[in-house]
Order: structure tokens, then sequence, then C-alpha cells
């Protein structure tokens, strides 16, 4: 296929405009110097749309539906619609991606999306389609499961899902893995407090922070490698003193005075 194009292009170079005495070719070299260099910033291919979302939380776009978050219900957003994925805007700032649908009444939701609709009405949580995408993404895991359990048996079905929903609030704040870790850690102390949750995945990105930082030891053994020198060992750890040839030992010179300079006798004092 290349080459079929590129002969199509050296024919089209060779070809004659009726009237001109120069081929396409040549006239595009002599006006190659004239032209402007191509934009440094890339072409967006996508398509711009502006549907309304609708009362479920969701827009449709070529007859398939994608979540939206609630706090736009009944507003006009923009949409870019690519080849492989979807961007959902207000105004300049992006709130929602999903990947694009190919089937025609297909519909894709994210939980977050819903949240604040469900933490008003918790019992609405375990059959929402949102929470069933979520599993089988792998969204909402083990530990989500296992907390959401522990908290149903303490405090009920409706009081139990309020707590993990206020958890799953989290996320938009912390990490994904700080916020599993936290949940991890205080369902093994046999707590559901989402406060505990909130400082468990605080302490699992300090953790992760400071892991990612070398040791000052370490630092300074890295020093000496880089600088091509073997790092020295300490005193305590059997250092190794070198003894010296009488052509590098010098003897110490004797202190002087500071008033009359005098290294013998002074009676300055």
């Amino acid at each position: 296929m290349n080459e079929r194009l590129a002969a199509i292009d050296a024919d089209e170079d060779a070809r004659h405009v009726h009237g001109r005495p120069t081929s396409i070719g040549f006239d595009f070299e002599q006006e190659r110097p004239l032209l402007q260099p191509l934009p440094a910033d890339g072409y967006d291919c996508g398509i711009d749309l502006t549907p309304v979302l609708h009362r479920n939380g969701r827009v449709t776009v070529r007859q398939c539906y994608y979540s939206v978050p609630a706090k736009f219900i009944g507003l006009k957003v923009r949409v870019k619609l690519r080849a492989n994925e979807l961007w959902i805007y207000d105004g300049r700032l992006v709130v929602a991606r999903h990947p694009r649908l190919t089937r025609r009444y297909t519909f894709h939701d994210i939980l977050d999306h819903y949240l604040e609709i469900l933490l008003v009405k918790p019992g609405a949580f375990a059959g929402a389609s949102a929470l069933a995408q979520a599993r089988a993404e792998d969204g909402f895991t083990k530990t989500h499961e296992a907390f959401w359990a522990a908290a149903k048996k303490k405090c009920g079905d409706r009081e139990g899902t309020r707590l993990l929903i206020e958890v799953l609030l989290l996320h938009r704040q912390l990490p994904a893995h700080a916020v599993i870790a936290g949940m991890g850690t205080v369902v093994r102390i046999g707590s559901i407090s989402t406060d505990l949750v909130a400082i468990e995945a605080r302490k699992a990105i300090e953790d992760t922070d400071e892991s990612d930082l070398d040791t000052p030891d370490e630092q300074a053994d890295d020093a000496a490698t880089t600088d091509g020198h073997e790092p020295a060992e300490s005193a305590g750890e059997g250092a190794k003193v070198s003894p010296c040839t009488p052509g590098d030992c010098r003897p110490t010179p004797a202190p002087r005075c500071r008033t009359c300079r005098s290294t013998t006798g002074c009676c300055c004092r």
C-alpha cells in the first residue's frame, strides 16, 4: 500500500496543469521555502457535541448512554467524542471519561457519579447498575466488600451502606490504593469508623513517600559509587588504616604564641 501511494505521489508531481510549462512537483519545490512551519500542537480529531444531561444522570451520544456527575443533571455539557474514548467537560474541566461504546443502547456508568444520590437513598446502592459495573471492572474490591459487610453487621443495612458510601467519597481526595489500605487496616482491628479510614489512608501515603526516599547512608554510598570510589567503612565496622610511608609522615609544627609568635619559651603569659 505504501509503495502504491508513493507511486501515485510521484505521478502527481510529474503532472502538468493545463497552461503551465512546469510540473506540480517543480512548482511545489519553488514554493516550499515560503511555507510556514506546522504548528507544534497536535490536532484534535474528536467531535464536539453538546447534549443535555438527563434525570437519570446520563447523556446520550450516538444512541449510547454515559454517566455524568449528578450535580450536572439538567444542564448542557460539552462532549468530546474520539475514536476510542469519550470526554465530558464542564467548561474546560474534564468531569468524566468513558471508553467509547460501539453497540447501540448500551450504557457505561461510573459509581462515583451517583454517590451523592445514593448517600440520601442508601437502599438503592446494592442494586445499582453502577455498582455491578464497578465490580466487573475491579473498581469495587474485596476490601470494599469486607468493610461493607462489617459495617452492615454492626450498624444495619441502611447505616452500614451509608458508611461505605462515605468511605467511597474519600477516593475523590486520596489515592485509591491508600483508601483501600486504610479500609483493610480498619477491618483488621474490628472498627468501621470512616474517620479512622481517612487517618490510616494518609498514613499509607506517608509510608509510601518515605519508602521512596533513600536513607542518608544509602545516599552517601550512591554518591561514593558515582564518584568512582568505594564507600568507606565506618570505624565501628572494622575500618582499615593503611600505614604511611616515611615521606608522608611530616612533623607537626609546634604551636606559636599569638603575641610574640615564639615556639619556645614565652613570657607573654
